[in-house]
């Protein structure tokens, strides 16, 4: 661990920021649930693009632009629009139950790391070699114990989505410092046309999208804005006022929380099993990402 970061190791958060932490990841968990529901009145890919549109305007008209180029803006929006949050709508529209998709999708964390050390040539550190091990051995209790509610399609999709989010994320690292909620408005732009096209092309065409706008209710209309305004909005905004307010060592690990509030949400409001071997790989992913977040700190306590 760096020595910018040693100070932070015993750094606790003020109470109304750590409640502010919770509030945030509590937002991003159960959010897998809203999806689910709403998708019940949207298709996935025209559902992701209203997230989009709504997460784009009108907030873009207060927002400046960041001071990164169009290229990186256009790569973060694609990642996250068409590659995260399209194909994860996909896979939850009957191919991967939520609680389930809000623990693969932590996958990211990995492919993070890939892109780093592809690109910015940083070298993998034994623990990150044991933390991916550890984490794909949850995912393979998942993978064979698919079912009508978890295929194994679904499962590879959410796995792209992490794919597409690592991507994001490196494209984001390579902004620099930046306002991040001012990044993530201005990069929707570039996710809605792509959405829009998918939708027009493989969701039943104008007469499909204007059936689903003009009929949908008022409780999947809160869903869409749930997304854009309290995923997007508070949460990037609330969770960039936290980083720059504390230590990233401090605040870094509440989204592990992420899973649990999905997987705990899904049981409580849809009624999602929580077998066994769910609750087995659930803890070996959570215990891998541990394990790659906490590592430099367990070791600094020897």
């Amino acid at each position: 661990m760096s020595n910018s970061l040693k100070p932070s190791l015993n750094y606790q958060l003020p109470v109304s920021h750590l409640l502010l932490a919770l509030a945030i990841v509590a937002v991003w968990g159960t959010n897998f649930v809203v999806i689910k529901i709403s998708l019940e009145s949207f298709p996935p890919f025209l559902f992701a693009a209203l997230r989009f549109v709504f997460a784009f305007l009108p907030a873009v008209f207060f927002l400046p632009r960041p001071k990164v180029s169009w290229v990186n803006l256009c790569v973060y929006g694609l990642a996250v629009g068409v590659g995260q949050f399209g194909i994860l709508y996909f896979a939850i529209d009957g191919n991967i139950s939520p609680g389930l998709a809000s623990l693969v999708v932590q996958t990211q964390v990995f492919f993070t790391i890939g892109f780093a050390m592809l690109f910015a040539k940083e070298q993998l550190k034994l623990y990150q070699a044991v933390a991916v091990a550890i984490a794909m051995t949850g995912l393979g209790i998942i993978a064979v114990h698919t079912d009508a509610t978890t295929t194994f399609l679904g499962l590879a999709l959410v796995v792209f989505a992490g794919f597409s989010w690592g991507v994001a994320n490196t494209a984001s690292r390579r902004a620099g410092a930046i306002n991040m909620l001012s990044y993530v408005v201005w990069a929707s732009a570039f996710a809605i046309p792509p959405l829009l096209l998918i939708s027009w092309i493989f969701e039943g065409g104008w007469d499909s999208m204007y059936v689903s706008l003009t009929s949908a209710p008022t409780g999947a209309w809160l869903g869409v804005l749930w997304q854009s305004w309290g995923n997007t909005l508070f949460g990037y905004g609330a969770w960039a006022w936290l980083l720059s307010k504390h230590p990233a060592a401090a605040v870094a690990p509440a989204p592990l929380l992420v899973p649990i509030f999905g997987m705990g949400s899904a049981a409580f409001f849809l009624s999602e099993p929580l077998p066994l071997w769910k609750i087995l790989a659930a803890g070996i992913v959570i215990l891998g990402l541990m394990v790659n977040l906490f590592w430099p700190y367990w070791k600094t306590q020897r």
